[in-house]
């Protein structure tokens, strides 16, 4: 499993972290999301068929675009 962990600085509240982890949770292929208000990050386990092109595309759809990779 790939782990990144995204910078998001549109993270607001407890209702921004309900739907990130909501979106991303549906694709196929993520096994584990979590995102914090405090920090605005949010990590992402995923396997194929996923991708982090498919994940950060999924981000800014919902308007929360991702800034930078923090790690990998």
């Amino acid at each position: 499993m790939t782990t990144i962990t995204l910078k998001v600085p549109a993270i607001s509240c407890g209702h921004c972290v309900h739907t990130i982890k909501s979106e991303l949770g549906e694709l196929p292929g993520v096994k584990l999301v979590n995102a914090s208000e405090q920090t605005k990050l949010v990590t992402i386990g995923f396997e194929p068929p996923a991708t982090q092109a498919q994940i950060e595309s999924t981000l800014a759809e919902i308007n929360y675009p991702a800034e930078k990779l923090v790690s990998l």
